[in-house]
């Protein structure tokens, strides 16, 4: 796995699962980039398994405005079947409304598991 194309894989998931609003389209990247028993955690939530990881975008998804994209932030790096990339959310050339890190653990050049760590906040009080 050392000579993964973390970069590529990590965009892919970025743009193709947790940007794609067409049910059958994410379903299909999540099908090829994910590995069968694979989980998604975000701080409140874990999803395992294709269906669930697929229905918690959905639900993500259906609280943003339809022009909001993810977009990733840098190149992905990683080594030892683990990789993370930085990415925001929000409107194309607008300010981010939301950013954060997915770190990936893979196995046989998919993703095992997915870690989704969110920026804090910043108050501007």
């Amino acid at each position: 796995m050392e000579n993964a194309d973390y970069d590529r894989l990590m965009r892919a998931n970025i743009v193709r699962v947790f940007g794609e609003r067409d049910v059958a389209k994410r379903m299909a990247a999540i099908r090829e980039l994910y590995a069968e028993d694979a989980a998604v955690y975000e701080p409140d939530h874990e999803a395992i398994g294709a269906e669930a990881i697929s229905a918690t975008v959905s639900n993500l998804l259906t609280t943003l405005p339809k022009e909001f994209v993810f977009t990733p932030i840098g190149p992905a790096t990683g080594h030892h079947e683990v990789a993370r990339l930085r990415w925001r959310a929000g409107v194309p050339d607008g300010p981010a409304a939301a950013s954060g890190t997915d770190v990936a653990h893979f196995r046989a050049g998919r993703i095992q598991s997915l870690y989704v760590f969110l920026d804090p906040t910043v108050s501007k009080d």
